[in-house]
């Protein structure tokens, strides 16, 4: 059956008044992006194991799930800027499986320890894990500082997530077996996902390794501003070992030499020389998970919660 185009041009028209011609009077809810959605955590036991702190898995889920948002976030930049359609596609849904992640991590986060959930203002609809991503400051997010530098080129971005998802997947195949059933969950998914941020990072930089002598250099340069940040995702927090002891989480350091063997074949099918061990320097004993940021986090959340805390009332 066929139906009359709408004339743009009609003083009491619109192009889109078609798009609701078989609406329910006054229906058009799911048009607004974001309107209705469900508990992420729904029909899952999110039972506390016997014998875990519930503020250790919170604490713990929260960093795993900054990780992820932040991460995505700095992906998502690229959206309309990577080099072609392919890599620009490729980078939007490497940035949408992270928030996911994230999505589900934040909400077990707030299941798990309701008191780290922002206080907002009454009759507020935002949903628990939307406030711990668009309502607190930077010194309350406990993302490693690797996830949070600015884009720089497309080298940057690359081995960034090369060292990043070299590492993620290493945690998340040992949290499969976690005794939380969401953070078992969501690692079995995610080690699919990750498996692909890996090759795709990986592909990427055997190219630019092997390409022309300027993607070489940009490469080489990427490395070594990136690399001084690598050794913290290996960093144990009192949170992640009380997490691994209590068999809800896993200590980063248990992976540390697993991921150092997969990046030495990159490395070595690449012809780059590994950087020498380096990192930056703690703030007063403090680094990412204790709260302690660069500049570039404050500078994202900025934009990332423009909106949400400009309209803490506002139903999206």
């Amino acid at each position: 059956m066929s139906h009359p185009t709408p004339d743009p041009n009609a003083a009491d028209g619109s192009v889109y008044d078609g798009l609701l011609e078989h609406e329910p009077a006054g229906d058009a809810a799911h048009w607004a992006f974001g309107t209705d959605f469900e508990d992420p955590l729904a029909g899952v036991d999110t039972t506390i194991p016997e014998g875990v702190d519930p503020a250790v898995l919170g604490a713990y889920s929260l960093m795993l799930a900054d990780d992820a948002l932040i991460a995505s976030h700095r992906l998502s930049e690229w959206c309309s800027r990577a080099p072609d359609l392919e890599e620009d596609i490729a980078l939007a849904n490497i940035a949408l499986d992270l928030l996911g992640q994230a999505r589900l991590l934040l909400a077990r986060a707030a299941a798990a320890d309701p008191a780290l959930v922002p206080a907002l203002p009454e009759g507020s609809p935002v949903p628990p894990e939307d406030a711990l991503a668009f309502f607190r400051g930077d010194q309350e997010f406990r993302n490693v500082r690797l996830v949070e530098l600015d884009n720089g080129d497309f080298a940057v971005t690359i081995v960034k997530l090369l060292l990043f998802s070299c590492a993620r997947i290493a945690v998340f195949e040992r949290l499969v077996d976690s005794r939380d059933h969401v953070l078992s969950a969501v690692a079995a998914k995610g080690v699919k996902e990750l498996t692909y941020h890996r090759d795709f990072a990986g592909r990427w930089f055997l190219t630019l390794a092997q390409g022309t002598e300027e993607s070489r250099r940009r490469l080489e340069a990427a490395l070594t501003s990136v690399w001084p940040l690598f050794a913290e995702l290996f960093d144990t927090h009192d949170a992640e070992r009380a997490a691994a002891e209590q068999g809800v989480g896993v200590d980063p350091a248990t992976v540390a030499d697993e991921v150092g063997v997969v990046l030495a074949q990159v490395f070595a099918m690449s012809g780059v020389e590994q950087p020498a061990p380096v990192r930056m320097a703690a703030v007063a004993g403090r680094t990412g998970r204790d709260g302690m940021h660069t500049e570039a986090l404050s500078r994202l959340l900025a934009e990332m919660q423009s909106v949400a805390r400009a309209h803490p009332m506002g139903q999206w």
